[in-house]
């Protein structure tokens, strides 16, 4: 085993399994990502088009909403 193995295990900071919500979320994020997103606002709007739903508002996705996700989820 090289010392820099452990380095390359993506989910090491795991704490537990990734809800269904996260999953769809992070699905969502690596397809705008694949079409070339890379700025905030187009990302808002691909979120809003094809979801998830934000949790956090009537489902909306907007600057706020999706940082303060962002940092819970991150916790």
């Amino acid at each position: 085993m090289s010392t820099t193995e452990p380095y390359l295990q993506p989910h090491q900071a795991r704490k537990r399994p990734n809800t269904q919500f996260e999953e769809l979320l992070g699905d969502s994020i690596e397809r705008a990502f694949g079409n070339g997103v890379t700025e905030l606002p187009a990302l808002l709007a691909h979120l809003n088009l094809a979801g998830p739903p934000c949790p956090l508002t009537t489902g909306e996705w907007t600057p706020q909403a999706y940082t303060t996700l962002m940092a819970r989820l991150g916790e």
